[in-house]
């Protein structure tokens, strides 16, 4: 009874260490992005230095609480205000492009019959496999071709048409049991009703999760855009945080943690239809 009553508790003890190690770089940003720049300097100064033997003074708790650094980024920069914009333009229209795309296909390819689905499916799954690196010269070539380069459409168009949600949200397709379906044929709906009535408030949950990943993966993406994006007033925030940790070390943690706050808020407002999705995508009814 004593081992059986430990256990829980190591699990729990060893669940909150790795999360303390987890949250430790976040915790430490928030925490510098409140000191004021002299401090920030005197506990950081000496990174980037090559001729210095002295060690980074972390501090966890700031000596004097300050919010120049904030008012910095969000008043006195306007390259941080016009590259963050630039994120939002990008992301945005990805993440409502691919989830319509998905979810249509992922409804074909669940709930249609039609000749050679599971061997097209396959074959679309496999461009998921690819890295991004191996498909790079092709859509390089092809956004040329196109016109697109140092465009956001060479960014937003390839991030529409992207795989993961058709197959993410296939798996929730395929948790709908068929009975629903039919009982709406019968009715007389269609393919256009059934989609929008019956799938749609079905796999809520699965779009939720889709969302906040492909928020988390294109609001960081930093390869796609330093690639075709040579105009650097085009780019997005994520590319222009490793330039400002250059030019300005002190502000860059404020701008770090105002980076963080639409990412972490969009979590905590899809937090339950996220988790539910991603316990259900791998269940097939």
């Amino acid at each position: 009874m004593n081992k059986n009553a430990a256990l829980p508790v190591l699990r729990t003890f060893l669940l909150v260490a790795v999360a303390v190690l987890i949250l430790m770089p976040v915790i430490l940003t928030v925490v510098d992005s409140l000191m004021a720049e002299r401090e920030i300097l005197t506990a950081y100064g000496m990174l980037g230095k090559t001729d210095t033997s002295e060690f980074v003074h972390v501090k966890w708790i700031p000596g004097v609480v300050s919010f120049e650094q904030y008012a910095k980024v969000l008043f006195d920069s306007p390259v941080f205000q016009n590259m963050f914009w630039n994120s939002v333009r990008m992301t945005l229209p990805i993440i409502a492009g691919q989830v319509v795309i998905s979810a249509l296909a992922a409804f074909a390819f669940g709930k249609l019959r039609f000749p050679g689905r599971d061997k097209l499916f396959v074959c679309y799954l496999i461009t998921m496999l690819m890295p991004f690196q191996v498909t790079l010269v092709p859509n390089y070539i092809m956004a040329d071709r196109l016109g697109l380069l140092d465009t956001t459409s060479s960014i937003i168009l390839p991030g529409i048409f992207g795989v993961f949600g058709v197959f993410l949200l296939r798996q929730f397709m395929l948790h709908i049991h068929s009975a629903y379906l039919e009982a709406a044929k019968i009715d007389g709906a269609g393919y256009l009703r059934l989609f929008v009535s019956v799938a749609l408030p079905m796999v809520k949950p699965g779009i939720a999760a889709l969302v906040v990943l492909l928020f988390a993966d294109y609001w960081n993406m930093v390869e796609q855009p330093l690639i075709f994006l040579q105009d650097t007033e085009l780019q997005p925030l994520s590319v222009f945080l490793s330039r400002m940790q250059e030019e300005n070390f002190g502000v860059s943690f404020a701008a770090s943690v105002v980076y963080m706050v639409p990412m972490v808020l969009l979590f905590m407002c899809a937090e339950r239809y996220f988790i539910e999705g991603i316990q259900l995508s791998g269940v097939k009814g």
